[in-house]
């Protein structure tokens, strides 16, 4: 990562690394990415350099895989049955820094929300999630926000096609497999992160 590359940083999106500083920690000077938020919104975000990549800090997806990206969006993942579980998988979602995952996250939430009502929480997670996808489509397409919001919006839209016509997995699967399936990924994922570290 050198100055002036654009990178995700976990439940902050894309940001622009500024001008390495050293800092006073402990009595040791600590070397610091300074990361500002292509957002706006506040000030820039200190993050030691020697563990941007455990932190889970980027590069920014290419555009060869916003296809890829997008068609996670047409598949049915299920989410946990409870509030509590969903926001523990939902908190390891977000930390991975991967945009597969917000996408994982949208995707099962939306598909909640289509026979429940979402708690606070869930719909904080939801409205989180699609945001950060939105301005790194943007940011890699150069597409609007709003253009990038259609994409997700549209490839939602093809999914819920398919369950009505009987053709999703989500009734091929019982909804307890489907979260146990959900439980393992997010577990492999996690172990993956730990094993990166």
């Amino acid at each position: 990562m050198t100055v002036g590359d654009k990178v995700i940083y976990p439940n902050q999106g894309p940001c622009v690394i500024g001008p390495v500083v050293k800092k006073s920690v402990d009595g040791t000077l600590v070397s610091f990415y300074q990361l500002a938020p292509l957002e706006g919104g506040g000030g820039g975000v200190f993050v030691p350099v020697d563990k941007a990549h455990a932190l889970g800090i980027r590069g920014l997806l290419k555009r060869s895989e916003i296809p890829e990206l997008l068609g996670q969006f047409k598949q049915s993942s299920g989410s946990a049955g409870n509030w509590k579980q969903r926001a523990m998988d939902n908190a390891k979602l977000f930390a991975s820094g991967s945009a597969f995952d917000l996408a994982e996250i949208v995707e099962s939430l939306t598909e909640l929300s289509e026979t429940k009502t979402l708690s606070p929480g869930d719909r904080y997670a939801l409205d989180r999630a699609r945001k950060l996808l939105v301005c790194e489509i943007s940011e890699v397409t150069g597409e609007t926000k709003s253009a990038a919001g259609e994409q997700i919006d549209e490839a939602l839209k093809m999914r819920k096609r398919k369950r009505s016509n009987g053709k999703a997995r989500s009734q091929a699967r019982s909804p307890r497999q489907m979260n146990h399936d959900r439980a393992r990924r997010i577990e492999r994922r996690s172990e993956m992160a730990r094993n990166t570290k």
